[in-house]
């Protein structure tokens, strides 16, 4: 038994010795935040969320309701809804958060800010920070749409909301983007308030909802965006998805297949190899926000 004097030294050197083993061990269970994240749609489960009723289904693909939303930087959810036949969403609204919605398939009725607009297959809207709104069903088949939130940071000025403006995908044509090769011809969907390019410009966050459509063999080369995080939801087609990628330059590929999803971090290498067969064909439904540079790095 040590002597009096020593007993306290001794549990200091114990007690220290324990802090260590303690931050060691939580240091090594501390995962990294990956660059990109993938999900199989058919595969995502049903979650709670701000919209969801009996008659109200969300899946949560990335952001809101995923196990891995803590990655996510601009984008709060990415996700599918789906209303039941003469169903109704909760109705919802934020107060510093941009919604976009696309329509999958089905009709419905969007309600937003006291107004009532139809919606069909392939429309889209955007829908303003602080506007009350909820989605109906009142036709005999389900109605599905892509759900994407993004915050806006609270430095930023929010103007008066606009009512929603509802476009459909066949009334915006097709063009090529400086930058990409001709074999991808996209769709400018919705952009931001100070643009006048986009279907719909309004957004704060949002930089680009697009639609691409790549010829057999096509691609929108690889590339990255330094201060951007995207998602890519394949319509349908084949292809392979490049995410990330070594050091030296060589290309992550992935097989993509219709139902698949992608998010990209900034600087996370990005894009698309459509199957080069006669007739292949590819669709990829895509939205870039962006993040904002924090002020101090620590």
């Amino acid at each position: 038994m040590p002597p009096p004097s020593e007993a306290p030294y001794r549990s200091g050197i114990v007690f220290i010795s324990f802090l260590l083993i303690s931050s060691a061990l939580l240091a090594q269970e501390r995962k990294v935040d990956p660059t990109w994240l993938h999900r199989y749609v058919p595969d995502s489960r049903d979650v709670p969320a701000h919209l969801t009723s009996e008659t109200c289904h969300y899946k949560a693909i990335f952001g809101e309701g995923d196990a891995e939303s803590r990655t996510l930087l601009s984008v709060t959810r990415f996700g599918e809804a789906t209303v039941d036949s003469r169903g109704k969403c909760q109705t919802t609204d934020y107060d510093r958060e941009e919604e976009l919605y696309f329509v999958l398939e089905g009709n419905g009725v969007l309600r937003a800010g006291g107004e009532t607009h139809p919606l069909r297959a392939n429309d889209f809207t955007y829908l303003a920070p602080g506007v009350s709104h909820t989605l109906e069903n009142r036709s005999e088949k389900p109605l599905r749409l892509v759900v994407m939130g993004f915050k806006i940071p609270p430095t930023r000025p929010i103007s008066s909301s606009p009512s929603p403006s509802i476009v459909n995908l066949d009334d915006v044509k097709e063009e090529t983007v400086e930058g990409h090769p001709t074999s991808v011809l996209y769709k400018l969907l919705a952009g931001p308030r100070t643009g006048t390019r986009d279907a719909i410009d309004q957004a704060y966050v949002v930089t680009s909802l697009f639609w691409m459509d790549f010829a057999p063999g096509g691609t929108n080369f690889p590339h990255h965006h330094e201060i951007a995080e995207e998602n890519y939801l394949v319509i349908d087609g084949e292809g392979e998805m490049v995410a990330g990628g070594g050091m030296d330059g060589i290309e992550g590929k992935h097989p993509a297949r219709a139902g698949d999803a992608y998010y990209f971090r900034p600087n996370c290498t990005v894009g698309f190899y459509n199957e080069d067969k006669p007739g292949a064909k590819a669709h990829i439904l895509a939205v870039r926000s962006i993040v904002p540079v924090p002020r101090n790095e620590d």
